[in-house]
């Protein structure tokens, strides 16, 4: 019943509203919703209703707009669209619709405006959706203005998404043509004003780099709400001599500014955007971003927006979409998994999702919100208090630094929101091998380093134990390389905290060294460049199949060290047994052959495995030896660690690093 009257509240303010049709005002106040406000009626946008570049792909479209098979609506602009006669077209699309149990959950708001200016004639009709994907109608507006521009405003509580829901318009068309404008998403609230810094790290992607900022200066509205563009370029090929670097230098002007400093890693590369964001600006809000991603900017004024209308300061991120698969959504949302201290999907998110095949009407686990524990940095937006509170970064280089700041600014009282409908495309981890190439060293290293200023008490020996299990994995799989980079892992965690700030310029070419000694670590273009296997992966077939009873794990893994610790046949040095693809490299299946080529995830190279049973001794000794060191020291590297965050984390301590860098 209260949710019927919040609804019968909604249609009743709509028709008190009414529809104003005044065409000698719509050309100022259209421009005004184009620029991020409207000053004729005192409403700011919260979210534009946006439609695809000319440049993108036709892949895209289903983000932005769902329309009936064999319906093709023209695209005019990326604000103004025309509704074929005898169509209906829905909005309830990742860009389009509006995430309400999001604003619910974070913000000040207690209801939003539709606002749109409409040409033609047929319906505008809003719709929401529960938790559960139930879809209910709201209420609906015809228009019969075919010469003139009318203007279309509803109005929706946000009383009754708690814990779910969007809320969407579909246009309805029957004998002729209607044509939508400069729609948007709108509140009466007065919101503040924020300004915001962009924090850019690149290393020789100099073409990445220079397209996202050109994405950054092609919208006036985002422009408007950018006060400086820090990019850190730490690698040898630099933006300053690409060639579309003038246009990124003329589309953001002096609001540009590159750093060149040495290869400090995505830590260091954000880390000198946040200071100097601190330090030379007033800016209420720091934006990072990777410099490998392919923008949608009306995602920089979402998250501005959002962090500007919530009740108390929030960290925003966006969402990741698939940039091979651009009408999938990678990342919902990421949480750490306290027990087993490894990050993934927080509960209830889905990977994967292919909104041109399932629409957001069709698919009810899309309408559950989602609490998340951080937000990756291909795109996150911090409040300045929380920067100034928290501190910076810790010194990781790569991996775990936007999971531990999260966690950490959780602790501190500044909790993360990643916000549906501000999404960027990004490659998706799952073709990075990052399980067996030179991250693994930073994974482990600073999965440790999280784990002693963040895990509960008593799950130290269960994680250590499971990650012991995980290295004889990969030495079942020839994987020496990775496991020599984890031992020099643990030993660089318990030489202690202080020790951090200097390996921090070092330790990546300390491991690329160790891993040229290993085989597994030396890739080759193509299968082409080895000799041909001795055997088919049919050989392999009865192998693929993975025990699941403890006891079939027991014999699979004790054959599988019988087998490691027997000479190898000298002639499968010379020629590979097999050739195994990635996703089938697995420890049931190497553990039983002398040698193979093995591709990497993406296919772009191919690397020989090689059993060593003198490498594999020595590397088993020392992780015995360390997990037991692990296990028995853990403890009190979480009181040194502890005790030192804040020098780790201090300004001081990242700009004397800096300084003696250059």
């Amino acid at each position: 019943m209260a949710e019927q009257a919040v609804e019968a509240k909604a249609r009743a303010a709509n028709a008190a509203a009414g529809a104003v049709e005044d065409s000698k005002v719509q050309d100022s106040t259209q421009a005004d919703i184009a620029g991020g406000r409207t000053e004729t009626v005192g409403t700011q946008v919260l979210q534009r209703v946006i439609l695809p570049r000319d440049s993108d792909p036709l892949d895209v479209r289903p983000l932005y707009i769902d329309e009936p098979k064999n319906v093709h609506t023209h695209v005019a602009s990326r604000r103004s669209v025309v509704i074929p006669k005898s169509t209906r077209v829905s909005f309830a699309s990742y860009f389009n619709a509006f995430p309400a149990s999001y604003w619910k959950r974070w913000s000040v708001l207690d209801e939003v405006v539709l606002r749109m200016y409409v040409r033609g004639e047929g319906r505008v009709d809003l719709y929401r959706s529960r938790v559960n994907g139930d879809i209910i109608h709201l209420q609906g507006q015809p228009v019969h203005s075919p010469d003139e521009w009318a203007t279309v405003e509803l109005r929706v509580s946000l009383a009754p998404f708690g814990d779910g829901g969007w809320i969407w318009f579909d246009a309805f068309t029957d004998s002729g043509e209607l044509e939508i404008s400069e729609a948007a998403w709108m509140t009466d609230h007065t919101l503040p004003q924020k300004k915001m810094s962009v924090g850019i790290t690149t290393f020789n992607r100099p073409a990445d780099c220079v397209s996202a900022l050109i994405a950054l200066g092609e919208d006036p509205a985002v422009l408007d709400s950018i006060g400086t563009v820090f990019v850190a370029d730490q690698g040898n090929k630099k933006i300053s001599e690409h060639p579309r670097y003038a246009e990124a230098v003329a589309a953001l002007g002096d609001r540009l500014q590159v750093i060149e400093q040495g290869n400090l890693g995505g830590s260091g590369g954000f880390t000198r955007a946040m200071l100097e964001s601190l330090e030379r600006t007033d800016s209420d809000q720091i934006l990072l971003m990777d410099d490998d991603i392919v923008l949608e900017p009306d995602t920089v004024l979402r998250l501005s927006r959002f962090g500007a209308a919530a009740a108390q300061p929030v960290i925003v991120g966006g969402q990741m979409l698939n940039l091979q698969a651009r009408a999938r959504l990678h990342s919902m949302g990421e949480a750490v998994d306290m027990t087993a201290f490894r990050w993934g999907p927080a509960p209830g998110a889905k990977g994967g999702h292919d909104f041109a095949v399932k629409s957001l009407r069709e698919e009810p686990w899309l309408h559950r919100r989602i609490d998340v524990a951080y937000n990756g940095w291909w795109m996150c937006l911090f409040p300045r208090e929380a920067v100034e509170k928290v501190g910076m970064p810790l010194p990781m280089f790569i991996k775990w630094d936007d999971a531990e700041y999260g966690l950490r600014a959780g602790e501190m009282g500044f909790p993360t929101a990643t916000l549906p409908g501000a999404g960027v495309w990004h490659m998706p981890w799952t073709d990075k091998d990052d399980t067996a190439d030179w991250t693994v060293y930073f994974h482990l290293r600073n999965k440790l380093v999280a784990m002693a200023l963040h895990s509960p008490q008593n799950i130290t020996t269960t994680v250590l134990k499971q990650a012991a299990k995980d290295a004889a994995r990969r030495l079942f799989s020839m994987q020496y390389s990775a496991i020599a980079i984890e031992q020099k892992a643990i030993n660089d965690f318990l030489a202690g905290p202080d020790h951090f700030f200097n390996l921090l310029p070092s330790a990546l070419s300390e491991v690329q060294a160790i891993r040229r000694e290993y085989d597994d670590a030396k890739f080759k273009p193509s299968l082409q460049d080895y000799p041909r296997p001795m055997l088919d992966m049919g050989a392999a077939e009865p192998l693929l199949r993975p025990p699941v009873h403890p006891a079939k794990i027991a014999v699979r893994a004790a054959q599988a060290l019988v087998h490691n610790v027997k000479p190898p046949n000298p002639d499968t040095h010379e020629r590979p047994q097999l050739n195994v693809p990635a996703d089938r490299a697995l420890w049931f299946v190497l553990g039983n052959f002398d040698s193979a080529t093995v591709s990497s995830p993406d296919g772009a190279s191919v690397a020989f495995r090689k059993r060593d049973p003198e490498a594999f001794r020595k590397l088993a000794r020392e992780v015995v030896a360390n997990y037991r060191r692990l296990i028995k020291e853990f403890p009190r590297m979480k009181e040194e660690y502890r005790a030192a965050l804040p020098r780790m984390s201090s300004v001081e301590a990242w700009r004397k690093l800096y300084e003696s860098a250059s």
